[in-house]
């Protein structure tokens, strides 16, 4: 009988400690350590994968060959591309997302279009009933995927060496456990444990494994940190539950961009690839209303046009309300304080709320010129030019900087029928005005863009 040690994790960092703390010495968090009950085998301790191999010997740089990995289509345009062109055999690939976003429907739809493959998904959450009821509402499904309802790791790998599959869905992290720890699923310990297994699994079996994991309620993938550190790529599903849009990003990959961004739209039937999001994320019918403007965002490589909503009104209570959706409230302050100083517009007692449509979430720089000029149509009640659209960083002076890839944007833009663009003058130095049809106002400063805007 081994004997038992007890263990206190902080559970924002993962750091532990044989003893409570109350500040984590590592993240500076306070009231973070929990405690862990570990039991490790002394003896006879069996590989937790099952596999026995070769201990690896040192090898001089010249000895090892650069193939390109072969990648495995998902048969799935966008994911493809997130991931940067294709699953890579052996690669390890962490999903994160809001409960009920559409994480695991994305999954579970994707390996059903992969009938050359053979796929074993594990489901630790729901009952193989369950799958059958989504897998039924989701289209162009195939009979080949192999399920099994399993929380035990040592079980899985019983499975995954009678079936020998191509990939592996594991769903999800947090509910599997092994036996080699007494913890209970999902405490740091386990995850930490489980997810180190999987990995050696996945590098010495050469299988790709797809994990989906929870988030916390900061909106980091619970784990914590350290879940990431252990996975090859690290996928991002995020929206809201209230929109049809869902938005796929990479925050870690090292197979390819992290760049890159894929988006889907939610339906009955499941999740449709979003092939031209500036289309949809633009209502058709806002000409003469005041308080929107029309912005030409780059979200990773990808530009398209996203609609700015602004509301100023008189601040009814004392303190003027500032709100902001999908758009950082800090910059917001920062260019609200930009408008007072530079331009001379009075808006300290006034409620300014900020609204991006479509709920995305949108860190592009660019959009300030966007974000000023749909507050100060609010503020004056006056409507901006429906064919007009603009891009521009805002300095803390004023001046309106250049931002990058301005001839996407400007091609974006002239693709859906806008026939003039404000743009930095900066970045007029160096572009092809031949191939541009539609009109280019070059602006210095925000009081030019405003003339240009309102007269």
């Amino acid at each position: 009988m081994a004997k038992e040690k007890t263990v206190y994790v902080c559970s924002n960092c993962g750091q532990d400690s044989p003893k409570w703390v109350g500040k984590c010495p590592s993240c500076g968090m306070w009231n973070t350590y929990v405690e862990e009950v570990v039991r490790k085998e002394v003896v006879n301790k069996r590989p937790v994968s099952g596999i026995a191999t070769a201990k690896a010997k040192p090898v001089t740089l010249h000895e090892i060959v650069a193939d390109d990995e072969p990648r495995i289509d998902l048969h799935d345009a966008e994911l493809n591309r997130v991931l940067g062109g294709g699953l890579v055999q052996g690669s390890l690939v962490l999903i994160g997302g809001e409960p009920g976003i559409g994480k695991s429907t994305l999954v579970l739809q994707t390996v059903l279009r992969i009938p050359e493959k053979r796929i074993l998904y594990v489901s630790g959450e729901e009952s193989t009933r369950q799958l059958k009821l989504r897998a039924d509402r989701l289209t162009n499904t195939s009979s080949d995927c192999l399920i099994v309802c399993e929380t035990s790791l040592e079980q899985i790998y019983v499975h995954v060496k009678n079936i020998r599959p191509d990939i592996v869905i594991i769903d999800s992290i947090q509910t599997i456990s092994t036996e080699t720890l007494e913890s209970s699923p999902g405490s740091i310990a386990q995850v930490r444990e489980c997810s180190a297994s999987i990995l050696r699994f996945a590098k010495e079996t050469h299988t790709a494994v797809i994990l989906i994991g929870h988030i916390n309620k900061e909106g980091s993938i619970a784990g914590p940190k350290v879940l990431e550190h252990i996975v090859d790529t690290v996928l991002q599903f995020e929206g809201d539950q209230h929109y049809m849009y869902r938005i796929l990003r990479s925050i870690k990959n090292r197979f390819g961009s992290t760049a890159e961004l894929g988006i889907y739209e939610m339906r009955q039937d499941g999740l449709r690839q979003v092939s031209n999001p500036s289309e949809l994320l633009l209502s058709q019918d806002h000409e003469g209303m005041s308080g929107i403007a029309i912005a030409s965002a780059i979200e990773g490589v990808r530009p398209f046009l996203i609609e700015t909503q602004a509301l100023v009104s008189s601040a009814v209570y004392g303190n003027p309300q500032r709100s902001a959706t999908g758009f950082d409230i800090r910059r917001m302050n920062m260019l609200l304080a930009v408008l007072e100083k530079r331009v001379g517009f009075k808006l300290a007692q006034k409620d300014v709320f900020l609204n991006i449509a479509g709920g995305l979430k949108v860190n592009d720089p660019a959009i300030d010129l966007a974000v000023i000029s749909a507050i100060l149509s609010s503020n004056m009640d006056t409507a901006v030019e429906p064919e007009v659209c603009m891009a521009g960083e805002i300095g803390l002076s004023g001046e309106i900087r250049p931002v990058n890839r301005i001839e996407q944007r400007i091609g974006e833009a002239e693709k859906l029928g806008f026939k003039r663009f404000i743009l930095p003058k900066y970045n007029m130095q160096g572009l092809n005005t031949k191939k541009i049809k539609m009109e280019l106002i070059p602006v210095r400063k925000v009081e030019e863009a405003f003339r240009a805007l309102f007269g």
